[in-house]
């Protein structure tokens, strides 16, 4: 796929209203230029950081639509991120970009904290300086809450990370309160638990799940050997929701002032003040949580291999998943985090209410889905 120069993409910016999404060749941000080519007339010009290599797999369906542009952006660069800014002035800057993989964050502090958080003072003086009007969303992530006091979490509960991603997620969130209520920009960041989707990449365990299973689906088909999935802490419960379902509530969030009978565009004006008290940032989640052990034992089900959990509880690191012949699972110490977040179940009640979204998928579908598409990718 193309990417656009500077001077190229802002001659098909030029009298459009702009949409920019980082990290668009990624999950969430490929389902959300989806969603924008869907649902707006919008240009939306996709960043993604120039690599060796290309990973342009997830919008490689988007080639030949005429209202989406590739262009390169690299949240480490400030000088790159003016630049572009300040010359197609976007309506919308939306942010998936980020260093997401949480075991990854020990291994890379530093890296996190610049790609997650450092990135976004440049991303708003830049806003602040060239587009003040424009809309801005930061992708946040109930690993904010860590340590969870109780449950389920909604908007009020306190940021209390364990990891240096979540800490770097957290960090971020305050540096777009203060830029919110400092200078009135629209800035929000919402709080998305774990979503997940056919297009999420494998370093993820839901993915690593699927795939596995896919891969194991396949072998026991054509009657060949295969190595047993290799999974950390299989207790850890999480709130999983579809990302397709989510994209939605970020444009909500975006939009409050379209979805919500409880603000007026005069009150969302930032050069009135005041936006602090109309701008809200919303949790978004199904409500629900499973375990690891759960999403396994579906992802197999799916794929039409039958077998049960032998749990020695003394030692978890003796758990398997066997069918009738195989291993199908094995516990690997190596995978589980230096500190767990045992389990996050999100309060979704107050988007659901003020802005009408709500999810669409429940979990049992999301896991088949996702079981599906990788079994037919190895096909």
């Amino acid at each position: 796929m193309n990417i656009l120069s500077i001077d190229e993409a802002k001659r098909f910016a030029s009298g459009k209203k702009v949409v920019i999404i980082t990290g668009v060749t990624g999950q969430d941000g490929s389902f959300m230029a989806d969603y924008l080519l869907k649902n707006t007339d919008h240009e939306i010009f996709g960043g993604a950081r120039r690599l060796s290599v290309s990973n342009h797999e997830n919008v490689e369906h988007l080639k030949n639509e005429k209202r989406f542009h590739l262009i390169n952006f690299d949240l480490t660069d400030a000088h790159s991120i003016s630049q572009i800014i300040s010359q197609l002035t976007p309506a919308y800057f939306i942010n998936f970009a980020a260093q997401s993989f949480v075991k990854s964050s020990w291994d890379f502090p530093a890296q996190t904290w610049d790609t997650n958080t450092k990135s976004i003072i440049h991303i708003l003086e830049a806003l602040r300086l060239h587009c003040p009007n424009c809309r801005f969303y930061n992708a946040g992530s109930s690993e904010e809450f860590g340590n969870v006091a109780y449950d389920p979490q909604d908007e009020k509960h306190p940021l209390r990370p364990r990891s240096p991603y979540g800490a770097s997620k957290a960090a971020a969130r305050q540096i777009v309160k203060v830029y919110r209520e400092s200078y009135g920009m629209y800035a929000i960041q919402g709080w998305l638990f774990n979503h997940e989707g056919t297009r999420r990449g494998e370093e993820f365990v839901t993915r690593k799940i699927t795939l596995g299973v896919a891969r194991i689906a396949e072998a026991i088909k054509e009657g060949k050997e295969f190595e047993p999935l290799e999974l950390g802490n299989i207790m850890a419960l999480r709130d999983w929701s579809d990302a397709e379902d989510c994209v939605d509530s970020v444009w909500r969030m975006l939009n409050q002032d379209v979805y919500s009978n409880n603000y007026t565009v005069k009150e969302l004006n930032y050069r009135l003040g005041g936006i602090e008290k109309f701008i809200k940032e919303y949790v978004v989640a199904s409500g629900e949580h499973h375990s690891i052990m759960e999403f396994v034992e579906k992802a197999f089900e799916v794929a039409g291999i039958g077998g049960k959990w032998i749990v020695d509880r003394t030692d978890l690191l003796k758990t398997e998943f066997q069918s009738p012949t195989h291993t199908l699972v094995k516990i690997n110490v190596a995978f589980y985090r230096p500190a767990e977040v045992d389990t996050l179940l999100g309060d979704s009640s107050l988007i659901r209410k003020e802005l009408g979204w709500s999810p669409k998928t429940n979990f049992h579908r999301l896991v088949e889905k996702m079981v599906k598409a990788d079994i037919a990718r190895l096909k």
